[in-house]
């Protein structure tokens, strides 16, 4: 779900249920909603802690530095200390959550070049070129003075 889909969702709820005397625009809506994760951000700034009851508490906390290791090269790299944003969810969400959501599937990037892809064979589906390869890719053997096999 995106901020755009929370906006309408919020806006037709507001509507449906006569909230105001006349009626919410989503431009409305969607600065409303800005306002409340700009105080939630401001807040996590300069108190370094929010919580919200019966949906949970946003937290600044601070990682230690570390070291670590540059994939690529395998060289030793120092990681800086940072501040890290952590949630605990409320009880309230947590039995929600736990009773009601349906798990999503992960996203999963197919690999390049990777064997036992999804195609059912191992052949490669190239079509000729137009110097008279096989369908495999290969170039057929042309000999000076015959014709090109066909």
């Amino acid at each position: 779900m995106t901020k755009k889909e929370i906006v309408r969702r919020l806006c037709d709820r507001a509507n449906k249920e006569k909230l105001l005397k006349g009626s919410l625009t989503q431009l409305a809506t969607k600065e409303i909603v800005q306002w409340t994760f700009d105080e939630i951000i401001e807040t996590l700034v300069t108190e370094g802690r929010i919580e919200l009851r019966n949906f949970g508490v946003f937290e600044v906390k601070q990682r230690k530095p570390r070291k670590a290791r540059n994939p690529r090269t395998g060289a030793r790299v120092d990681v800086d200390a940072k501040n890290v944003v952590t949630f605990q969810p409320g009880k309230e969400m947590e039995e929600k959550v736990r009773q009601h959501a349906r798990p999503i599937e992960p996203k999963r990037k197919p690999r390049r070049g990777a064997k036992g892809s999804d195609t059912e064979d191992d052949t490669p589906t190239t079509a000729p070129s137009r110097n008279g390869s096989d369908p495999k890719g290969v170039p057929e053997p042309v000999t000076a003075g015959a014709p090109a096999s066909e």
